[in-house]
């Protein structure tokens, strides 16, 4: 049966209003900013993970060509530092202690890249040149440059602690976990590595701070994930001035994944010298900076075992987690381990968990959320250990699942740790992912690898992540004088199609063409509150309260055409930009409405719908892969996805979303990993050592929606920004070990380079 696709609002596959712009050049980021007057500055870095320093003289670089301010920590004692945010609970009850990051540095560093020195020149050069005159004498001390050496504790990053934890939380219920062990028929147990990552956006950090002497106000423009929060962080814990004191702007974002939600001490050096100065100074990073600076991603080490009756039926799971904070807590950093504990049973009836999550500081770039921020690295262990699970009681893959996947009829379903899934079918899109991927026939095409000396082998992961978690996010239409419509919403873009999604919700309620509606985001001088854009939150919370005040405001144009035309409302009806009366000719456009309005309010709205539990999307992730077993490399044969997002609301975005997370899950598995040597150097620290996937690394992605809506989010939306990272990782992997076993390769940590797969199958002949 043909379905006609809506022109306007849910499921409508409306090309992105972005894209025209950028294809012709015309974004518009913040190193793209410009100003009178602007000055550069660059940022002096340790070379050393760890080091007592001090600074010499500083008047060759104070008198260098062009030079006009060197700030050292002394010179900005007064500041706060970089906070961390997160305030995980601790077992025993004592509250989290972190380590902050300072803005500068004031006798020791701690890992590569730490900031020591602040230069602002007349140009980036003159700034570069002249940071490299500054004369600093490091003490080098013996760094913890991993999470092994972390946990070891023979050399510590911090001298105030006992060893390297920087905290232990625990989740579930111990004795009930120990006594589902003890009765247990089989227990099947898995040491897993989540590797680290480099977040490698499109776009690398960039600000620029001005101040104005009269108002004394601070005005920050910088990619970011959102105004709001950065404002907020900067006022009261790092220059401690009131809010309305900063404005902060965002303009376009060639990619965030997290990354570009934190505060950074680059954003408050630009202010303080702009302040200082009396000139805007700008800062934007270089790609090495990137790496050694910018937060990095995952990097964890797991031991997770599961309890079995005889029938292969879960009855407990017992996780060991060990994370690296890296050198300081970043914003967020200590709880993304505690947001991969709560999705640890994944889609399965587990009875009862037992997770210990442990945080170790190291001589390293400290470590925050990165697409997914911990649900890929609780999915990536249930899956591999369910797969496991299976290999030894001699189940299917699909069966063992099967027999212990939360069935329909127990929904809403209250995890052990307290997450209510409120909606799915989980059984119904393993089916049909498996059966789009030919599952069946999967041994044949294994048969014509082997007589071709190639390895195939085929895997699947089933996922479910929380997203959209409760709160709310405001809306704010108005209809200008030009009879335009224009949208302020506090969330922010980094690439996802904002302006379309929400536009089509606009367009929806008031039968406007796209290209007349304008969507604003990234000032906090014109939105007045905003969560930002993180945890799939933008479309399930923004769009349901944009489509409020779009009905809302439509409303009041109607009642407003009904008083010009001398009509009744229920008689009005909105179409093209003009309001007329129903079956007549008689009508008003909207720019002659918005003079008539008697008041702003009669041409603005606002709308916020508030959600009291996060939403769970979730999948069937399917894979095929081929190895060679002489070279090592593994090919990507076939890649097939069957998602549960509850309601779709662009087909077009949506793919895009999912293509875009299953590279960045792809790349975890087989590609990327950040690696420091003994003494803390990060030898990845460019893309001559750390490898990035490109397009030939994929197949044709098959992408398929089983979607049940959801009863927690108005609309049914669940959200989709990070589910193809979350399914990816663990399904490559399944692959890549059912593809070696045969050949004795019974484990392989990611990532699964060709280099580590040859190793493997030599080691096991």
């Amino acid at each position: 049966m043909n379905v006609m696709t809506p022109k306007f609002g849910l499921g409508a596959s409306v090309l992105r209003k972005e894209d025209d712009a950028f294809i012709r050049g015309e974004g518009h980021y913040t190193d793209d900013e410009t100003r009178a007057g602007l000055l550069h500055a660059a940022v002096v870095r340790s070379p050393h993970a760890h080091a007592r320093f001090t600074i010499g003289d500083l008047e060759a670089a104070s008198s260098a060509p062009g030079v006009r301010m060197v700030l050292t920590h002394a010179d900005i004692a007064e500041l706060g530092e970089v906070p961390c945010l997160a305030s995980p609970k601790q077992v025993g009850g004592e509250p989290f202690r972190p380590h902050d990051a300072p803005v500068l540095c004031r006798d020791t560093v701690r890992h590569v890249g730490d900031a020591v020195a602040f230069v602002v020149a007349e140009t980036a050069i003159q700034a570069r040149d002249a940071a490299e005159l500054i004369e600093i004498d490091y003490d080098v001390l013996d760094a913890v440059p991993d999470l092994a050496a972390a946990k070891a504790g023979h050399v510590l990053a911090w001298d105030d602690r006992d060893g390297n934890i920087a905290g232990h939380m625990h989740e579930g219920d111990r004795e009930k976990t120990e006594a589902a062990f003890a009765q247990a028929a089989h227990v099947t147990t898995l040491d897993l590595v989540q590797n680290r990552l480099v977040c490698n956006y499109m776009e690398v950090r960039s600000s620029v701070g001005e101040y104005d002497a009269e108002s004394e106000r601070y005005t920050l423009t910088t990619g970011s994930q959102g105004v709001h929060g950065m404002r907020d962080t900067l006022a009261t814990r790092v220059l401690k001035v009131g809010k309305d004191k900063i404005r902060v702007v965002t303009r376009d974002v060639g990619g965030g994944f997290g990354t570009k939600a934190f505060l950074y001490r680059e954003h408050a050096l630009v202010l303080v010298a702009a302040q200082r100065l009396g000139q805007p100074v700008k800062w934007t990073a270089d790609r090495t900076e990137h790496f050694v600076t910018d937060a990095h991603g995952r990097d964890n080490i797991v031991t997770g075992s599961m309890a079995m009756d005889a029938d292969g039926r879960f009855l407990a799971l017992k996780i060991d987690l060990h994370a690296n904070l890296g050198a300081y807590a970043s914003q967020f950093g200590p709880m993304i381990p505690w947001f991969g504990m709560s999705m640890a049973t994944g889609l399965y009836d587990i009875p009862a968990i037992d997770v210990d999550c442990h945080l170790y500081y190291s001589n390293t770039v400290p470590v925050d959320a990165y697409r997914g921020a911990g649900r890929p690295e609780a999915a990536y262990l249930i899956e591999r250990l369910v797969d496991e699970c299976a290999i030894e009681l001699g189940l299917g893959r699909d069966e063992i699942r099967k027999r212990n996947f939360i069935r329909s009829d127990q929904l809403p379903y209250r995890t052990p740790i307290g997450r209510l899934y409120d909606t799915g079918d989980f059984a119904g899109h393993l089916d049909a992912g498996l059966r789009r991927a030919n599952w069946g026939s999967f041994e044949t095409r294994r048969d014509a690898a082997r007589k071709n000396g190639k390895l195939r082998g085929i895997g699947f992961a089933t996922y479910v992540e929380a997203c959209a978690f409760p709160g709310s996010e405001p809306a704010y239409v108005e209809l200008t004088h030009e009879g335009r419509i224009e949208l302020k919403i506090g969330t922010q873009t980094n690439g996802q199609g904002h302006a379309t999604a929400y536009a089509q919700f606009v367009a929806e309620a008031l039968k406007l063409d796209y290209d007349r509606i304008d969507v604003r985001q990234g000032d906090t001088d014109e939105t007045p509150t905003g969560g930002g854009t993180g945890g799939s939150r933008s479309i399930p919370l923004g769009a349901v309260s944009v489509r409020r005040a779009s009905q809302s405001l439509a409303e009041k144009l109607k009642k407003l055409a009904a008083d010009e035309l001398e009509a009744a409302a229920t008689d009005i009806e909105l179409e093209g930009g003009e309001a007329r009366i129903v079956g007549t000719d008689r009508a008003i456009d909207f720019a002659a409405l918005a003079a008539a309005a008697k008041s702003d309010d009669d041409r603005k709205a606002v709308g916020e719908f508030k959600q009291d539990e996060a939403t769970y999307p979730n999948g069937t992730h399917v894979c095929e892969v081929e190895i060679d077993p002489e070279t090592g490399m593994t090919e990507l044969l076939s890649y097939t996805i069957c998602d549960d997002f509850g309601v779709t609301v662009n087909p077009i975005l949506l793919a895009g979303q999912i293509h875009g997370g299953v590279a960045q899950g792809i790349g975890q598995a087989l590609i990327e990993n950040a690696v420091y040597d003994e003494t803390g150097q990060l030898v990845t620290a460019s893309f001559m050592d750390y490898a990035m996937p490109r397009a030939w690394d994929f197949p044709y992605f098959d992408f398929q929606t089983r979607n049940v809506p959801s009863t927690t989010n108005a609309l049914g939306i669940k959200g989709a920004g990070e589910a193809g990272t979350i399914g990816a990782a663990p399904a490559v992997m399944n692959a890549v070990v059912d593809a070696l076993r045969p050949a004795g390769v019974a484990h392989i940590d990611m990532p699964a380079t060709p280099l580590r797969v040859w190793e493997a199958l030599q080691a096991a002949r």
